[in-house]
């Protein structure tokens, strides 16, 4: 009688949060603070309200294509979420307040076996998140619906299987755009479930 009424009970709890792994910044396999500069490891951003902007001017403005695969990212993948994204037209870079997620297009500092980086510019409140964090993403094809997918992830605190817990090979599907390389324009259940448990 009594193994029959816990039954129900582990499958409530199973539909709640189902991730497989623990792949949002800070895990085991991560240092516990949020480091600023391009090499770092991903952070959280430092609050569910997410403003972003895509650069329009200059070395890394986005080309119409770009900013397509930007916003078509943000509405199929992450409006989903308990995050809400937010286009900021007259973005802030110093301070309080700070844009939250800049995109770029480019390849300054990016090493040539990657297509993107994402980095902490300035620190949030909390040792594990960030105020601001920059995405760069090369030119010439490379700015797609996945890599969006999987550089705003990283924005997010979202890591590579192998900095999860329990550890995962970077190419397993169940990352879904956080595969390296990125196999897949999906964000998956396990990268929403550690999002929506987040935030």
């Amino acid at each position: 009688m009594i193994a029959m009424a816990l039954v129900p009970l582990m499958v409530a709890v199973g539909v709640a949060w189902a991730a497989v792994t623990d792949n949002m910044f800070p895990t085991e396999s991560t240092g516990s603070s949020c480091l600023t500069g391009m090499g770092n490891s991903p952070c959280q951003t430092d609050n569910r309200e997410v403003y972003f902007y895509m650069d329009s001017s200059g070395e890394y403005k986005l080309e119409s294509e770009d900013r397509s695969a930007v916003n078509s990212a943000i509405d199929g993948e992450y409006r989903p979420t308990d995050l809400a994204f937010h286009y900021d037209s007259s973005p802030v870079f110093e301070g309080s307040g700070e844009t939250d997620i800049i995109y770029q297009e480019g390849s300054t500092g990016i090493p040539d076996s990657a297509d993107g980086r994402t980095w902490c510019n300035a620190r949030g409140g909390e040792r594990y998140n960030c105020d601001q964090q920059y995405i760069r993403i090369r030119g010439n094809g490379n700015y797609t619906y996945g890599l969006v997918c999987h550089e705003t992830g990283h924005a997010v605190g979202l890591q590579h299987g192998d900095y999860s817990t329990p550890m995962l090979s970077k190419t397993d599907s169940r990352l879904g755009c956080l595969t390296t390389p990125v196999r897949s324009n999906d964000l998956g259940s396990n990268n929403r479930d550690n999002i929506n448990s987040t935030y």
